[in-house]
């Protein structure tokens, strides 16, 4: 899917998604990654979407840089999170300088990466950007949660926006589809629609994942162990590893 696809609907995932979710995750990210680092460490949030970690890890005072494919989503980080340098890239092929403490890939992002010879190249292009002793966070939907979550209708209504999302996943193939419509309100009504995939992986392809490029101590925790309770932590496992 070309993240260029993610721009229609950028600004619902600004108002209505990205925020929730990561004032939900912030005790785990917390407890997993953040208690970790040094006052004012460098911290690059990978998919970033709409900026709503960015501005969280601002306000802790980290230097943040914030990578994205979506332009519309880099539209919205840059009112959420001013203070951040924003790049436009695909996470499976960028290139930085080994400068960060800490990179972040939160809210599923990294299922979005379909094939997982294409994530492990993510892993080696986050591995060449951190220090020595850099610290690798990210969180995946796990089997579970594409068998239960993924599955039905659920839908939004608001004065000048309704959402219908329909979920299904297939076991055979391990993708997961949301079929997204969205009315939005402007002088008249706007509809668009979209589909979003993402990949189950199980928790040894990512671990292997991760070792083929280089990290070590590879580790993951469910998301409720954590801290992140509710459907939104349902299925849900953070995973971390150092360079």
């Amino acid at each position: 899917m070309p993240y260029d696809a993610y721009d229609e609907f950028a600004w619902l995932y600004s108002r209505d998604w990205g925020a929730d979710f990561h004032r939900q995750a912030l005790p785990a990210l917390q407890e997993f990654c953040l208690a970790r680092l040094p006052a004012g460490a460098r911290v690059l949030d990978l998919c970033c979407g709409s900026g709503d970690l960015s501005a969280l890890l601002l306000a802790r005072g980290y230097r943040v840089t914030g990578l994205d494919g979506s332009r519309e989503m880099l539209r919205y980080a840059r009112r959420k999170a001013p203070g951040a340098d924003l790049l436009q890239a695909d996470a499976r092929a960028f290139r930085l300088r080994p400068v960060f403490d800490a990179a972040l890939a939160t809210f599923d992002s990294l299922n979005h990466i379909l094939r997982l010879e294409e994530l492990i190249a993510v892993f080696d292009n986050v591995r060449e950007a951190l220090r020595s002793g850099g610290l690798f966070v990210f969180d995946l939907n796990m089997e579970p949660c594409f068998r239960t979550q993924w599955r039905g209708v659920s839908a939004g209504v608001e004065e000048d926006r309704v959402w219908v999302l329909r979920g299904s996943y297939d076991p055979e193939a391990r993708i997961g589809r949301a079929a997204i419509t969205v009315f939005r309100r402007e002088q008249i009504w706007r509809r668009a629609d979209l589909e979003i995939l993402e990949r189950c992986y199980s928790e040894q392809e990512v671990l292997a994942g991760l070792r083929q490029a280089g990290f070590r101590e590879a580790e993951s925790r469910e998301a409720w162990e954590l801290g992140m309770t509710g459907e939104t932590g349902a299925g849900r496992s953070f995973f971390r590893a150092w360079k």
